[in-house]
């Protein structure tokens, strides 16, 4: 790791840091499982430290992951389509798309509740050759149980009933309702991971791994690679110098509380996909309490003087790559900080998984946040549940009044709308540089040509008010950053676009029974409108556009 521009008043924040690191001896304290490193309250911590054991206790289940991985192969199984959100998705996604795929079975990733991102999963796979994992930590995720229960009817419908629970494997905690769900729907496999593990930091248990196995990746030598940072992770006293993650943390922590709380997040391209990982590891550990470190994550890279002082440099790249260096030696030249990592290949990605959650956890210890539970999340889940409630005793979503209503589009604002093609405009005018950030949240399909529009939307918006910018489809940010837009100190402003697909998507009341009283389309508006109230109960700012037409259509009529 090296770090540049760490001068002064910083510098000596940072060196009293890592004095306290010492003296209170934090780090043995991490290692002994000790809770009131964070809270005098055990409640979400004790029994969320297993993270720390992981390459340890995940080793045991090797010879049962590599056993399950070549029946598939047998069998002819060629695809695996994963069904889960957040910490059940992103590790597996990393490795699925970094590693490419180059084992013999593909992975793919289901986390939008969006119709036509559902659909899609059901065109692009034969069943006859596809293994649908449901992946979640508490068994009741409401986006993951309702994928389970579409294609299982799906494949039921394709392959009859003696086939298939053969299509059909999960990832879950012990006792959980998935597990219940798992035996009497007769699943091929159920993989029980640790429960001490919160799902942000399970990227190196069984609901990692067991993709990562499928996908080719050599899990031995990953292990092998991420033990030596377990190793050097606990060093401290004369030798916390070489503890990598402890002093992350704490340099962090230490930018945080000074004001320099965008962690801004340059990858080389080859690795782009772990910016995804980071982003949910450390919005939702450290976005509460009326604080947080923002990841911003995939945003373009500018010259400087496009970015406020309150950002930081995260520069992740591979040996050799030096396609950013240019403008990261820009950076360090006009005195942003600026830290960076160097990995010998990907397999060094095994060790940024754990370096990134032992340094989450120190951030944590440093700025007086329990990073393990996430309150806010519940919040917004609890209005999207009683808006569905509310959808099936009525039959229509109970929506807002709108600020503006037309042919092609609907406008939600705080404020009074005149001209919708000045919405934007209005509700971004007290952007302050250095200050502010600005949350896309995209409930439409998660594709490229959707994501490519809306990064000019956010570079426009970055160019204009110097702010920091993140893009997330819905509802998978709910499950990362939503937790630090509600939490954190107050200073995001949010637009939520919605759009209103013209073929929707029944979900099964329960696997194998055709009976549905809710859609796709449903669950997600209900998910977004929960997720804006939410918000505006917690003063934030935020304007949802509604679109009737197409995205780009919708886009290009709007100033900001």
């Amino acid at each position: 790791m090296k770090t540049f521009n760490i001068t002064g008043s910083l510098e000596n924040a940072n060196q009293n840091a890592i004095q306290k690191l010492i003296d209170d001896k934090i780090i043995e304290r991490i290692w002994k499982k000790d809770f009131t490193v964070w809270n005098n309250d055990p409640t979400e911590i004790s029994n969320r430290l297993g993270w720390l054991d992981c390459t340890s206790v995940t080793r045991k289940s090797f010879e049962e992951i590599h056993s399950f991985v070549n029946e598939l192969k047998a069998e002819g199984i060629k695809n695996i389509l994963l069904l889960g959100m957040g910490g059940s998705s992103l590790a597996p996604e990393v490795f699925s798309l970094v590693f490419g795929n180059s084992g013999d079975i593909k992975l793919s990733i289901l986390d939008s509740t969006h119709p036509v991102a559902v659909l899609e999963k059901t065109k692009n796979f034969n069943p006859e050759k596809t293994l649908y994992i449901v992946s979640t930590k508490s068994g009741g995720t409401v986006e993951t149980i309702s994928f389970m229960k579409f294609f299982y009817n799906f494949v039921l419908d394709k392959l009859g009933k003696e086939k298939v629970s053969r299509h059909f494997a999960a990832i879950t905690d012990p006792d959980s309702g998935l597990e219940q769900m798992a035996k009497e729907l007769n699943f091929r496999k159920i993989f029980l991971n640790d429960p001490n593990i919160g799902g942000r930091f399970s990227a190196l248990s069984l609901f990692g791994i067991v993709p990562a196995a499928i996908v080719g990746v050599d899990i031995e030598k990953l292990f092998i690679r991420a033990d030596s940072e377990v190793l050097l992770s606990k060093k401290s006293g004369i030798e916390i110098d070489r503890n990598n993650s402890a002093l992350f943390g704490a340099l962090i922590g230490v930018l945080a509380e000074q004001g320099k709380d965008k962690l801004t997040l340059v990858t080389s391209e080859k690795i782009n996909p772990f910016g995804a990982w980071i982003e949910q590891l450390v919005a939702e550990s450290t976005g509460k309490n009326n604080q947080g470190i923002l990841p911003v994550d995939l945003e373009e890279i500018l010259i400087p003087e496009f970015y406020g002082e309150d950002r930081v440099f995260i520069h992740i790249k591979l040996r050799g790559d030096n396609k950013h260096q240019n403008k990261i030696d820009k950076f360090i030249e006009t005195g942003f900080p600026v830290i960076e990592f160097e990995l010998e290949d990907i397999y060094d990605l095994s060790k940024q998984f754990f370096l990134w959650e032992f340094a989450t956890s120190i951030s944590g210890w440093y700025l007086g946040i329990q990073p393990f539970d996430q309150p806010n999340v519940e919040q917004a889940k609890v209005i999207a549940r009683k808006i569905l409630k509310d959808y099936q005793e009525s039959g229509k979503l109970n929506l807002p009044v709108p600020s503006f209503s037309s042919n092609d589009l609907i406008i939600y604002s705080e404020e009074k709308i005149d001209k919708p093609e000045s919405a934007l405009e209005l509700f971004l005018s007290e952007c302050e540089s250095g200050k502010n950030y600005v949350s896309i949240q995209a409930y439409v399909n998660p594709s490229w040509e959707n994501f490519n529009l809306l990064q000019k939307l956010r570079t426009d918006i970055l160019k204009k008010y110097k702010v920091a910018t993140t893009l997330g489809f819905g509802p998978r940010f709910l499950h990362s950053t939503g937790q630090l837009h509600k939490g954190d100190s107050g200073n995001g402003l949010f637009i939520q676009i919605i759009d209103n697909p013209e073929e929707d998507v029944a979900i099964p009341d329960n696997a194998s029974e055709n009976k549905s009283s809710i859609s796709f389309g449903v669950l997600i508006k209900a998910q977004a409108f929960g997720d804006r109230q939410a918000l505006l109960d917690n003063k934030r700012k935020v304007i949802t556009i509604e679109v009737k037409d197409s995205l780009e259509t919708l886009l290009n009529k709007f100033q900001v």
